[in-house]
């Protein structure tokens, strides 16, 4: 059968037991909608099933198996193509406002045991034998559209380089110890770099489990936790640099680590941290004058600065993008005081509002699955000595604890209608303060403006400042100058104090 010029590959001429046969077949994907498979007649599921359901989780990937590849999901622990040892995964990306493609999600591999022993060993485990050769297909998930009208694009089989498995393997490593300390309850993703431990459960309190490692006391008291029931996944940054390095054939980044021989005797943050170390004692202006960087003394130099002493010169580092890691500097005054409460992206009112559960809103997220690179700077006369650095992830107390009371407080506040009161300044200025989370409310974050520039549009119609560029529209329809969370400068402290 020709189609395009080219012999058309039909499921019957599938070798099953070579991994190139199944590629070649699968790649002829490319270019097709959902509805266009199921339009081919091949069935090995109920033709009646609604694949397109938001509660079928994995269900355009059940629909390949069934109507295209011909046989029935299921859960099986072995690959999907075992004669091959090949596993299909089938995953999407979106289109950002720009143009660019992202990644829109991470790519679950296989659950994490909570009944039985983990494997020591990475390249004995389960795991290793789920994604050491996976077809990969990636659709392009238009939310304006049907499921079944959206349109596979790329189609490739996929296995983690030789430069990432030493860091995946430390990253298995360090879940492991966890689980096998009897600590599965302070798991997150924010831990580990390119493999991560998600949730996975309908929700929180449905997800939870006892597990089978216990937890041993100072008093040697043994003590069988619950936690969230968690899937071994390449995180969704991960799975960005796949799509664009891999599926698309787009140069990446500049790499950290220039020769992966480096990391035989050592993680990939031991060596990131060994990196830094050598310019410890360094001023600020030295090390501007040592890269041939200009002294601004703009918050942004400090950064620049970060990345040049680990070999990058463009603030985009392959090894930070693929693992979610946000590189943040810290000064510190002389009296040991944090300069700065460290901010995040500004929230936009409505969606705040209208967000339900904490384990699924935005900054949930962001903490659980960001890793964070502090560079500690110290004040000493008119310069910063760089003092050291360390990695960091918020733990799970402080996330499901004054993090979520922050938030919760915070949709409270807007939920009731935002209260504002005008404070007149010596100088005759007028200052709007509002009721959302304070610095000296929470120890850990506070709700502030993301911008220096007031703006405002109050129901009597007055209006202050630029409300299109710096404000935002409340859920009672006033607006409002933008607000950031903010991790507080005290909190700050205490996590690079021993820097």
């Amino acid at each position: 059968m020709a189609k395009g010029g080219n012999t058309y590959f039909a499921l019957r001429d599938v070798d099953f037991s070579d991994a190139k046969s199944i590629e070649k077949y699968a790649k002829q994907l490319e270019g097709k909608t959902f509805q266009d498979v199921l339009d081919m007649g091949i069935t090995a599921g109920d033709p009646r099933k609604t694949y397109s359901s938001k509660s079928y989780k994995g269900g355009m990937g059940n629909l390949l198996e069934e109507h295209y590849f011909g046989y029935k999901a299921n859960s099986d622990s072995e690959a999907d193509f075992s004669e091959a040892g090949m596993e299909l995964k089938v995953t999407c990306y979106d289109v950002k406002k720009d143009g660019e493609l992202s990644a829109g999600e991470r790519l679950v591999i296989s659950m994490i045991p909570h009944d039985k022993p983990v494997d020591p060993d990475f390249f004995t485990s389960h795991l290793w034998g789920k994604c050491k050769n996976t077809l990969l297909i990636y659709y392009h998930r238009d939310r304006s559209i049907d499921k079944y009208d959206q349109r596979i694009s790329y189609v490739k089989s996929f296995t983690p380089p030789e430069a990432d498995l030493k860091i995946i393997q430390d990253d298995y490593n360090t879940i492991n110890s966890y689980i096998e300390s009897g600590r599965a309850d302070q798991l997150s993703e924010s831990l580990t770099h390119y493999l991560g431990a998600c949730t996975k459960g309908i929700d929180a309190k449905r997800s939870m489990a006892d597990q089978y490692y216990a937890f041993i006391s100072e008093d040697g008291t043994e003590v069988h936790n619950k936690a969230k029931r968690r899937a071994w996944c390449f995180k969704r940054q991960y799975m960005d640099y796949v799509l664009h390095e891999y599926m698309m054939g787009e140069g990446s980044s500049e790499s950290i680590v220039k020769d992966s021989s480096d990391l035989e005797s050592m993680t990939f943050e031991d060596y990131i941290i060994s990196v830094i170390s050598k310019y410890v004692g360094k001023t600020d202006r030295e090390l501007c004058k040592t890269f041939g960087i200009k002294y601004t003394g703009n918050k942004a130099q400090w950064t620049t600065i970060v990345y040049h002493m680990l070999g990058i010169k463009n603030n985009h580092a392959e090894e930070f993008e693929k693992a979610n890691i946000s590189v943040r500097t810290v000064r510190v005054e002389e009296q040991g005081r944090v300069r700065e409460s460290l901010s995040m992206a500004p929230f936009k009112f409505k969606e705040l509002d209208a967000e339900k559960e904490w384990e699924y809103a935005t900054l949930h997220d962001y903490f659980d699955e960001t890793r964070f690179f502090f560079v500690v700077f110290r004040h000493q006369g008119d310069e910063y000595v760089l003092r050291g650095a360390k990695f960091w992830n918020m733990p799970e107390a402080d996330l499901d604890g004054n993090l979520k009371r922050c938030w919760t407080e915070t949709k409270d506040v807007l939920s009731r209608g935002v209260e504002f009161s005008d404070v007149k300044t010596k100088s005759g200025k007028h200052i709007y303060r509002n009721n959302l989370p304070g610095i000296s409310d929470n120890p850990i974050a506070h709700v502030r403006p993301h911008t220096s520039q007031a703006a405002y549009r109050f129901e009597n119609g007055i209006e202050i400042g630029n409300v299109e560029r710096n404000a935002d529209e409340l859920p009672d329809g006033r607006w409002m100058t933008k607000q950031s969370f903010w991790l507080n400068s005290s909190y700050i402290y205490q996590i690079v104090k021993d820097v």
